[in-house]
Formats: C-alpha cells, structure tokens, sequence
C-alpha cells in the first residue's frame, strides 16, 4: 500500500478495507485508484469491490491467497500493443482465464491549477508507458516531455503529491475526480478507436463443457520441439480443421534461445471435435500444451 503516493493511501485503505470484509465480492486490479482497470472492474461487474494492488503480480497473489475472488489485467491495447506479460505471469500464478473485456480508453490531461484557477503551460506529463505511447503524438505537438509511472491514476495522485504547476498527468476521468485534479483537455488518446482488452482470472477454471453452445475462446501456451518446420507443422492442424487462431507471439524462457514459447488464442472449446482435434495435433509436435482458460467471447472476432 505504502508504494502509493500520499493522495491515494486512504482511498486504497478504505477499498481494501471493503473487499476484505467480503473477498467473494472482490476483484483485484494493478494501479492506483482511478486507473483504467479500476475503470474496468466496474465495467465488467458494477457490483464487485475492486481492490487496488501495486504490482501485476500483486493483483495474482490477491486471487491466489483469497483476499479477493477474481483479477481483471490488461493484456493488450490496439494501438501499443502488449501490456502484461501474461504469459510468464499466468503459468506461474496457477489462475485461469475464465472472461475477457473489452474497454474503450479515453485518456485526460489533468493538473492541479494555481491560486487564479489557471494551468500550463506543462513541461512534464506522467502516466503508464502505455498511456504515454496512446498520446504520443499529442505530447510531441506541445513540447511536453513524457515521464513513465507505475499506472495512470498513480501518476495523477503523484502530481498531486508534487504540487508542481508545470507537472500534469494522462489519466482517466474518474483520477481526476478522486485526486482534486483539474481536467486540461480531454480525449488526448492519438486514436478514437483506442481499445484495451482484459482477461478475468480466477483460482478454478471454467468448465469447457458448459460453454459447448456459446461463442467461446480457449488460450494456451506451448513449446514446439527444436527441429525444422515445427511450428508450420504445430499449426497445421487448425488450419485442416477449420480453427480460427486469433492470436499468436513468441518469448523466450531461460537463456538458451533454443527453441521458442507461443501464446495463443483460438476460438472455440475443448469437447468440439475440430478444436480436439487441432490440439492432438499441436501437441504431437509440442514438447508440451498448457491450457490457460476457456472463457465467453465478449465480443465477436472477425
């Protein structure tokens, strides 16, 4: 908690306060008070009790430990691409994937105004790197040095904490609302169709089987066998049996960079026979197939 500028310890203190009192009820996110997934765990369950946790692997560790049911992580947006390093988090936390949300982010230049009710002109803007590279272009128009912070509503609550009229933030609405921050301009995003998606983690996974009559997606990690083609040869049985992959990036594991791990997306289930299928497949040329969750679409792909 005590990472945290001084203007947002009490409302973390009081939000924590409230999903310790029900866990069931709580979804843990990464950021400050205010912040984009604290805006997203609204979204997606107006009833929750989100809980504010400094780090990614906090957030996990709040699911893990049952302090709160469920964690909402921003794994990527469509301008800046990847956000969270689900794939070396997820493994290790043991959670499962068991939604996905999709959110519209609307970014604000906020600052604390001197005395007469004025702001600017600014030499700095924090905000998450992300943000930062959603508003790069408005930044560079006006001379205005980008500064990297933990989460976007945290940087709002530091500007604050400095009392420096020539400091401002990105950030949503609701930092500005919670920090006592002035709104210089809104909608400073570069792209009006700049969007976001969620993955909702969980300590049990869904069961496939009862999604077997919904639009559904399944992600997984594997390792394909250090030899010629494997990948081509991994990836052909869902081109044969008519699977969508929707997503695919590689990292690597260790120091080796012998053979690379991929992250995956498909749509579809366990239980249907062409997603059967195309997994026995991959996995023949795999040294292994990890599932990471089965979860409803919440929008359509294509």
């Amino acid at each position: 908690m005590h990472s945290y500028p001084e203007p947002a310890l009490d409302i973390v203190a009081r939000m924590t306060e409230a999903a310790a009192a029900d866990p069931s009820r709580a979804a843990a996110f990464q950021g400050a008070p205010g912040c984009n997934s604290h805006r997203a765990a609204l979204e997606h369950d107006p009833d929750c009790l989100p809980l504010p946790c400094f780090s990614f692997e906090d957030a996990l560790d709040a699911v893990k430990e049952g302090r709160a049911d469920r964690a909402i992580i921003p794994i990527e947006n469509s301008q800046h691409g990847r956000v969270a390093d689900i794939h070396f988090l997820l493994p290790e936390s043991g959670l499962s994937i068991v939604g996905e949300h999709f959110m519209g982010i609307e970014h604000a230049l906020m600052a604390l105004p001197r005395e007469d009710g004025t702001t600017g002109p600014f030499s700095a803007a924090y905000s998450h790197p992300q943000a930062l590279g959603q508003s790069r272009r408005y930044l560079r128009e006006r001379g205005i040095v980008p500064m990297a912070y933990a989460d976007t509503a945290g940087a709002a609550a530091f500007v604050r904490e400095q009392n420096d009229p020539e400091a401002c933030a990105i950030a949503p609405n609701l930092a500005a609302e919670l920090y006592g921050l002035k709104i210089v301009e809104e909608n400073v995003e570069d792209a009006a169709d700049n969007t976001t998606r969620f993955v909702v983690l969980s300590r049990e996974p869904l069961d496939p089987f009862a999604l077997r009559n919904e639009q559904a997606m399944t992600t997984f990690i594997f390792e394909v066998k250090n030899i010629p083609a494997a990948l081509y040869k991994a990836l052909g049985g869902f081109a044969t049996n008519g699977v969508n992959m929707t997503k695919l990036e590689s990292y690597q594991i260790g120091a080796s960079f012998a053979a690379t791990t991929f992250y995956a997306d498909i749509e579809g289930a366990p239980g249907e026979s062409r997603i059967d299928m195309a997994l026995q497949e991959l996995a023949f040329h795999c040294k292994y197939v990890r599932p990471l969750g089965t979860y409803r679409q919440a929008r359509p792909r294509g």
